[in-house]
């Protein structure tokens, strides 16, 4: 990949971009610096706020999902759509900066029409595994759910290695052994806890459902930080997710329309959720908020840092996510999940270690 080229006098990044199509080999992005570089001052501020947000819209989203089936409501297309629903909440930060004059690069400005249809595409996957996610969760337990969606690091790690040439070290080995074996631990003894209601046969649907959920998120990864290689602006980056977001939620709405319309909410809002009309609608809103948080943290973790960390982080915090389905929802905790448990976090906290480790010898170097 050609390197940007830095103009300190106009306060803009101009790329030679040769090598990527995706990207017009005109852009001139007016910024202030690169925002992905580590000696930028805005650097630390916005790995902070993108890991809150991811922090955040992971625990709370898992949650609420698993509160409106818990609660009677049966529409996996509902829940898939208020993933992405919330896409018009990412003009917040697209537009902030712009109106605050603290950059003079207008919205979308750089994209080009390969561009558009390269975000179209990736949200339509983005739908697809945003699908597979409400199966999936509809029929698990929180906690299990969670875990099992830990498999996907194997798969992020094998595709990072394939799309953006990510090296195989000690410490990202061991971390995707370590919880790839929480999951396999966790199917061991999956079957001692089916939900009430829900058959065998439905269990092993969202147990598979949540697996593929986690190997299409695991492609979806280093394909954005394929993408972002050349894209130095958070804005840009939220644009783009805004318009992947865009062409999900257009797959959950012809969903929608095909099982019946969204006149089906408002009849399950009123005579099948069992908590009544007001708290169907405030879990729904809190879906569509809390789920933004998480694709705005995902997606900043990996313009970042790299696909692996991003899927890293998004891991460690499915431990808090097994501990909140505990406390919420009383989901079981045995000796299984404990262990399974223990194996998360081991795992991510041997991969920050080997982290330490490596920039510690450079520095010494």
């Amino acid at each position: 990949m050609a390197p940007p080229c830095v103009n300190n006098h106009m306060s803009e990044i101009e790329f030679d971009d040769q090598e990527n199509p995706m990207i017009n080999t005109s852009t001139t992005m007016q910024l202030h610096a690169d925002q992905k570089s580590s000696s930028n001052k805005w650097y630390i501020p916005l790995l902070v706020v993108n890991y809150l947000c991811l922090f955040v819209g992971s625990l709370c989203s898992s949650i609420l999902s698993k509160y409106y089936f818990i609660h009677k409501g049966s529409s996996k297309w509902v829940s898939t759509l208020v993933q992405t629903l919330g896409f018009p909440l990412l003009m917040i930060p697209i537009s902030l900066p712009y109106v605050l004059k603290f950059t003079k690069r207008t919205p979308f400005s750089d994209f080009t029409p390969n561009m558009w249809i390269m975000c179209v595409t990736i949200g339509v996957m983005l739908g697809l595994n945003n699908l597979l996610f409400s199966w999936g969760n509809s029929y698990l337990p929180v906690s299990t759910s969670a875990l099992l969606l830990s498999s996907q690091l194997i798969f992020n790690l094998i595709f990072s290695v394939i799309i953006v040439k990510q090296k195989i070290t000690f410490s990202n080995l061991n971390c995707v052994i370590l919880l790839t074996l929480s999951s396999i631990l966790l199917a061991l003894d999956s079957s001692k806890e089916r939900p009430q209601g829900v058959t065998q046969k439905d269990y092993f649907v969202g147990f598979f459902c949540t697996i593929g959920a986690g190997l299409m998120f695991a492609l979806y990864l280093p394909v954005m930080e394929r993408v972002y290689e050349k894209v130095q602006c958070y804005g840009m980056v939220m644009e783009m997710q805004t318009v992947m977001e865009a062409a999900a939620t257009a797959l959950a709405t012809i969903g929608m329309v095909w099982e019946g319309g969204f006149s089906k909410m408002k009849e399950e809002s009123q005579t099948v959720f069992d908590e009544g009309s007001k708290v169907y609608w405030a879990t729904v809103m809190g879906n569509v908020v809390t789920w933004q948080l998480c694709f705005m943290g995902t997606a900043g973790m990996v313009l970042l840092t790299c696909s692996l960390t991003g899927g890293i982080c998004m891991t460690a915090l499915l431990s808090m996510n097994v501990l909140g389905g505990v406390v919420v929802f009383r989901d079981n905790f045995g000796g299984f999940k404990a262990v399974s448990t223990i194996l998360c976090i081991w795992g991510f906290c041997s991969y920050v270690y080997g982290i330490y480790k490596f920039r510690n010898n450079n520095s010494n170097h």
